[in-house]
């Protein structure tokens, strides 16, 4: 009775989120190598020809104005994404966004990001990143293109649909008796056989070997879709590492009283980083730098807290001090994409992404192959009711 629930179950949660699921998946497997791509299709935007390698970059409040000038007042600047590499243009964001709205065109109200040359200030190009391809496959990720008051919600709970398949899935898989000829069949695929089997070997047997890595594409799934669940696991981990974690050193950071500074010290300390992330504040009396040490690799970075008031560095936080816990919250990211090992761990997200885009596919031709099967069924018995009735009629 209990296997035949899981069943049940198994099939219906899968009914109801299966498009959702290759939707995630397909996507997925695309914006695994977003970053690769962007730069392949979009050399003239991300790289600079003949730069001086002792060229220093320009002022970050000219570089600023200049981006700001080519959107125009309406559309307000609020990131930097800047790359100390002297090939590497500087990428200034502005974008709006209503959560309240009903689809992406609607949800995102303008979204532009301006490419600028940091050592002459020439502005590349200005891109209308709303329309974007891999912005739009993004947004199809993250909330279906319905925005995020109706695509958020239904993208999390099928993601939670998800992770309770996989986990029935591997209950269904699990062999009643473990012999070799039982663990063959659900771990190797034969060609041989009609395609209906076909079908139910390519659901079963890539299933289980694609079951950890999908298991990690739901959890970190979840903790986008859900910050209490990320939070509550950061807690619990940070409790189970009792390590006694040295408290960040402050720097003698004075005299930086303002964005242009900040930014200069920032650049002269990690010559070497890959990347720096800047959210420009409202207020201008307080700024925070974020500098991801390693290519495609959030989850290294070092985080300045700068007071221009003051003119001191108020906070210092490293990924080489946080806790467990800490530490796989800020590597979350890498861990839903793939970043964390390299392009070897890319490709083997790609194609579990792959994977997990056929299980659905697979799962409904079972089920309309047992519908149909059903259907046939009940029309034989018709028959042979209709048929038996007649000849009674007759006798």
């Amino acid at each position: 009775m209990l296997y035949k629930g899981i069943i049940w179950l198994h099939k219906w949660l899968g009914i109801i989120s299966g498009v959702v699921v290759f939707i995630l998946s397909v996507t997925g497997c695309v914006y695994v190598f977003q970053d690769e791509l962007k730069l392949a299709v979009y050399p003239e935007r991300y790289y600079i020809e003949n730069t001086e390698s002792t060229q220093e970059p320009l002022a970050v409040s000219v570089l600023l104005n200049k981006a700001q000038r080519a959107l125009g007042s309406e559309q307000k600047i609020t990131r930097l994404d800047l790359f100390p590499d002297k090939n590497r243009t500087w990428i200034f964001r502005a974008a709006k966004t209503n959560e309240q709205a009903f689809g992406h065109w609607n949800y995102q109200e303008y979204y532009k990001r301006v490419f600028v040359n940091p050592y002459s200030g020439e502005v590349q190009a200005v891109e209308n990143t709303k329309y974007e391809f891999f912005q739009v496959v993004l947004q199809l990720h993250l909330n279906l293109l319905l925005g995020k008051k109706i695509g958020h919600p239904i993208v999390g709970i099928s993601t939670i649909l998800f992770t309770v398949l996989l986990l029935s899935g591997i209950v269904l898989w699990w062999p009643k008796q473990w012999k070799w000829y039982n663990l063959k069949k659900r771990l190797t695929l034969s060609f041989s056989v009609n395609w209906k089997r076909l079908i139910y070997d390519l659901h079963n047997v890539l299933g289980f070997y694609a079951l950890w890595i999908a298991l990690l594409f739901a959890i970190t799934g979840l903790a986008f879709a859900y910050p209490g669940f990320k939070k509550s696991y950061v807690s619990i981990f940070n409790a189970v590492d009792n390590r006694t974690i040295a408290s960040n050193q402050q720097e003698p950071s004075t005299n930086i009283f303002n964005l242009d500074d900040a930014l200069s010290y920032t650049l002269a300390k990690h010559v070497q980083a890959d990347m720096m992330s800047l959210r420009l504040k409202p207020s201008g009396d307080k700024q925070d730098i974020q500098v991801r040490l390693q290519k495609d690799q959030t989850g290294k970075f070092v985080w300045y807290y700068f007071n221009f008031t003051d003119g001191v560095l108020d906070d210092l936080k490293s990924s080489e001090t946080n806790r467990l816990g800490d530490q796989m919250g800020a590597m979350n990211y890498d861990l839903h994409v793939g970043n964390f090992g390299g392009r070897g761990t890319k490709i083997l997200y790609f194609l579990m992404s792959l994977i997990c885009a056929s299980l659905p596919v697979s799962g409904y031709l079972m089920w309309m192959n047992k519908s149909r099967k059903k259907k046939r069924r009940s029309r034989s018995i018709i028959r042979r009711w209709a048929a038996a009735k007649a000849f009674t009629r007759i006798k």
